[in-house]
């Protein structure tokens, strides 16, 4: 059934990503993790939901759900300079349970007509042969620009939490959580950090209303002078025990000074004493992109798998 994406549905979409975790973790989709469903649908659905179409397929004793459809039609928007920018293609999010992997035909032949008539574009990852061979089968080719050294395919990283070093500040510079904090100066931390955005503060309430999110696991740097000088949000799977980093950022003028650095390993710490035992963070892998990933791989992580930008003209 095709209908508007809800709530109760990223719950069920979250339940599906942590079953796939438990078995193979590399056939989650850069954008069906566990926080990032959460982030995604936390930090946009009052301005965009409206575009937000979804599409679920359960087992054959309708109790779990195997498969899903995520669309994000053609709209507008709004940035946090003010402008507005019109979005005419159209995206997929998706996920298909390897034990129901034939369901990826019905997935594709969901979209191609909910977005007839529009490019269409999609991310399915690198180790999902089977997946990959059926977009190609529907028409879907390789996205050029996504692919090159600039471009904008993901790779998930991973490390475990046995051994941490430990998070070293510069002088005047204290680690906070947004409980502590409070919800303005959390949501300036992540604007500073990030620029034009479609984030606002409407958007951060809709992450804080998420039940996956937690205020002691949303941590900050606070700089001498009282800026928030660096945030990134922590999403506990505690049925893998795994922590995922989404977003992480750094105020421009507070680079190049090891925060970020310290506070993933702060932020890993908290998340052990929360019960992970596992981190993941994905970002940018294209060559042309090599600070974030220079950063997670200096304090442990490593690239576990990647996504392939397709594309399908109008």
């Amino acid at each position: 059934m095709t209908d508007l994406l809800t709530a109760a549905d990223v719950q069920l979409m979250q339940g599906l990503a942590q079953r796939i975790t438990a078995v193979r973790q590399d056939l989650v989709n850069s954008d069906a993790a566990y926080g990032e469903l959460a982030w995604n649908w936390g930090r946009g659905h009052a301005a965009q939901g409206a575009s937000w179409v979804r599409r679920l397929w359960f087992d054959g004793g309708g109790a779990d759900l195997v498969a899903w459809g995520w669309a994000q039609l053609p709209r507008s928007v709004r940035r946090s300079d003010g402008s507005v920018k019109d979005v005419t293609g159209a995206y997929l999010a998706f996920q298909v349970h390897p034990d129901h992997a034939e369901l990826v035909d019905e997935v594709i032949d969901w979209f191609d007509t909910t977005a007839d008539g529009l490019e269409r574009t999609v991310l399915p990852g690198a180790a999902d042969k089977f997946g990959l061979e059926r977009w190609a089968a529907h028409g879907y080719e390789p996205d050029p620009d996504g692919l090159g050294d600039t471009g904008s395919w993901t790779q998930l990283n991973e490390r475990d939490l046995a051994d941490l070093e430990k998070p070293v500040l510069p002088d005047g510079f204290r680690f906070r959580t947004a409980t502590e904090a409070g919800p303005a100066a959390a949501f300036q931390a992540h604007l500073d950090a990030w620029g034009v955005t479609a984030y606002s503060p409407e958007g951060y309430e809709g992450v804080r209303a998420t039940p996956a999110y937690r205020g002691d696991l949303h941590v900050l740097v606070e700089a001498p002078d009282g800026t928030m000088a660096a945030s990134t949000i922590m999403w506990l799977d505690e049925a893998n025990k795994t922590v995922e980093f989404e977003p992480v950022g750094t105020h421009p003028d507070y680079r190049r000074r090891g925060l970020g650095r310290a506070m993933l390993l702060h932020g890993m710490d908290r998340a052990r004493a929360a019960g992970a035992t596992h981190a993941t963070v994905a970002c940018l892998g294209a060559p042309g992109h090599p600070s974030a990933r220079g950063l997670y791989y200096s304090v442990g992580f490593q690239e576990i798998c990647r996504d392939v930008p397709l594309l399908k003209p109008a």
